[in-house]
């Protein structure tokens, strides 16, 4: 299957490599720029545990000089990918969500105690799931630490384009919200419409398809927002 992987580097290149090992042809199109943000303290007074919700999470953190303090406290992370990026950076206490923020607060719940300190969630300035209000439901209090900003791109690629076009592409593989905003956004920009109602988009959520469904493209979204599950909706290559 020919397809678009929209990840920003380097998780565009890793997803490229597993897509190819399947059999498919994968055309890399990063619809996001990550920008890493330095001089943030991490707040990490009286804090009982550190919230990840992304690798680039872990990529800005990995050289933070509180790096060291930030590992020795329990880890809660999104999905299986992020908690081994984790478990790499250091942390050995780790405990795995499933695949988006919605699902920590009921696991954090069960897991912590509001009496023993704040939480620490760590992340980009834009976030999909407001983590710090549901938390707070269950008498929580959320410390935000702002490490990293996404920019959605202004263009594609003329070969990307060109391929989109000639509907050479069959899907397009979307894992955020912000991701498939702005392929819908570039779609229309630059007169795709048509050419996109015969892609199929692999959305990781449901509220990541919402974002395209607008387009007309045929949205598939597995059962379980995980990566692994995403991929497994695209049967073999070949």
């Amino acid at each position: 299957m020919r397809l678009l992987v929209t990840r920003p580097e380097p998780d565009a290149t890793r997803e490229v490599e597993t897509l190819k090992a399947l059999g498919h042809e994968p055309m890399q199109a990063p619809l996001l720029k990550i920008e890493f943000i330095d001089g943030v303290p991490l707040n990490l007074d009286g804090a009982q545990a550190i919230v990840i919700t992304s690798r680039n999470a872990l990529r800005a953190l990995g050289t933070h000089p509180e790096r060291d303090k930030a590992i020795e406290l329990p880890l809660f992370a999104v999905g299986e990918a992020t908690a081994w990026a984790g478990r790499q950076l250091g942390f050995t206490e780790v405990t795995i969500g499933p695949g988006t923020g919605a699902g920590l607060p009921p696991i954090i719940s069960t897991e912590l105690q509001p009496d023993l300190g704040p939480l620490v969630h760590i992340g980009a300035e834009k976030v999909a799931f407001d983590l710090k209000g549901a938390l707070a439901e269950d008498g929580f209090e959320l410390r935000r630490v702002v490490l990293y900003r996404s920019h959605p791109v202004e263009e594609l690629g003329e070969d990307v384009v060109d391929a989109l076009k000639r509907g050479e592409i069959d899907g397009v593989l979307l894992l955020s919200p912000r991701t498939a905003r702005a392929f819908a956004r570039l779609i229309e920009r630059y007169g795709l419409v048509t050419q996109a109602k015969g892609l199929v988009c692999y959305c990781l959520s449901k509220a990541i398809a919402e974002a395209v469904v607008p387009l007309g493209v045929y949205a598939r979204v597995p059962q379980y927002a995980r990566e692994e599950d995403l991929i497994a909706l695209l049967g073999p290559g070949g």
